[in-house]
Parts: structure tokens; C-alpha cells; sequence
């Protein structure tokens, strides 16, 4: 049993001391690259259609601010007006907290995949798909729960009585008289890139050998 288990250590550690090669360390230049471009477009979007808007309003929702559609951003006054009805929150960026820290986490990462183009180490392509798994899964978690909240904790004395719902982060859901449509966006599925490419990065470096 000791053997085995320290033959599995011995092979652990050959492995995470792997060097990377050049095509390993292009494919972590490129996902750094695009990490930082998906700054500039929007996660996720929020579409609503009613009656009383047949062309819809929209929400869009970046790392780091909230953003509504139309000319100055007025599809979210808009959608907090009708909010109020209904006794939900306005939507405001400072009940976000996590726009707060996100910019910074996504300095980080990229910073963490630009020391392993510089060190390369399997092992630090390891690290960097950890903490960037964790990352990922922390803030959709988070981002539902703050979806959950806003429509669960509506005000009883509003004018307009609906049943508490959680808006959907993908697909399409009926909220009163409104449907909802929502969906990732370009900055998400840039985010899903580059987490490809770190993993190419690791597979193409798989056979090297250990120093």
C-alpha cells in the first residue's frame, strides 16, 4: 500500500513538473489575451417582451456594470419602473458585489496565465484551471443567487401581486405578463475560450518529459 502510494506521488510529481512547449505557451498567450477582450462585451442579457413592448427591452450585464438598452441605457429605468409595480428592487450595480471585485479577479487570472507562459510549469497550468474553475463556479452561483433574491423578496403592499420567481440564467421564462428571454454573451463565451485554451495548453505539453 506504501509503495503504491508513493509511486502514485512520484508519478504526480513527474507530471506537474512537466515543462510546456511552444505551442503550450502560445495557447496560454492567446487565452490571457482573451480574457482581457471580454472585458469589453457583456456576460449575459436579459430580453423582455410584453404587450406594451412588442420590441422589448433589454439588460445587458458586464463584469463590472449593468447596462440597459436603448438610446442612454432607458430600457432599465424602464424595467425598474416596472419592477416597483411588482414591489422588486431596483436594479442597482451597488447591490452587485461582485462587480466590485470581478475586474480584479480577472487582473489575476490573467496575471497567473502570463507567469505560466514565464515559468512553464505544468504545474502552474494546473493551478490556473483550479482557481479559474473555482472563479467560475463561484460567481454563476453567486449571480443566481442575487437573481433568486430580487424576485423572491418583493415588497406585499405593492400595487401588483405576482408569485416569487428567479429569473432564468438561460432560456426562456413567463413572469407575469412579460417573457423572458436570456442568454450568454459575447463576453462569456469568450471566458469559455480561453478556459479551452488553458486546457489545450495542458494537453500539448501531456508528453513531455520532467526535468
Amino acid at each position: 500500500m506504501v509503495q503504491k502510494v508513493s509511486g502514485f506521488l512520484r508519478h504526480e510529481f513527474r507530471f506537474l513538473h512537466k515543462p510546456l512547449n511552444v505551442w503550450s505557451r502560445l495557447f496560454l498567450l492567446a487565452a490571457a489575451v482573451t480574457i482581457v477582450v471580454s472585458l469589453f462585451f457583456p456576460l449575459w442579457k436579459m430580453h423582455l417582451v410584453a404587450p406594451q413592448y412588442s420590441d422589448g427591452l433589454d439588460l445587458y450585464i458586464f463584469p463590472y456594470k449593468i447596462e440597459g438598452g436603448g438610446l442612454h441605457g432607458q430600457h432599465l429605468k424602464e424595467i425598474n419602473n416596472l419592477n416597483h409595480y411588482i414591489g422588486m428592487k431596483p436594479l442597482e450595480e451597488a447591490d452587485f458585489l461582485e462587480m466590485r471585485w470581478m475586474p480584479f479577479v480577472f487582473g489575476l487570472i490573467t496575471l497567473m496565465t502570463l507567469r505560466s507562459v514565464v515559468f512553464g510549469e505544468m504545474s502552474n497550468v494546473v493551478d490556473l484551471f483550479a482557481v479559474y474553475s473555482y472563479f467560475g463556479t463561484f460567481s454563476i452561483a453567486s449571480f443566481w443567487y442575487r437573481l433568486y433574491t430580487y424576485g423572491h423578496n418583493l415588497d406585499p403592499h405593492a400595487p401588483v401581486h405576482i408569485q416569487p420567481f428567479t429569473p432564468y440564467l438561460i432560456g426562456v421564462k413567463q413572469i407575469a405578463n412579460f417573457r423572458e428571454f436570456s442568454y450568454p454573451q459575447a463576453g462569456a463565451y469568450l471566458l469559455c475560450v480561453s478556459v479551452l485554451l488553458i486546457l489545450l495548453a495542458g494537453w500539448f505539453s501531456r508528453k513531455e518529459q520532467a526535468v
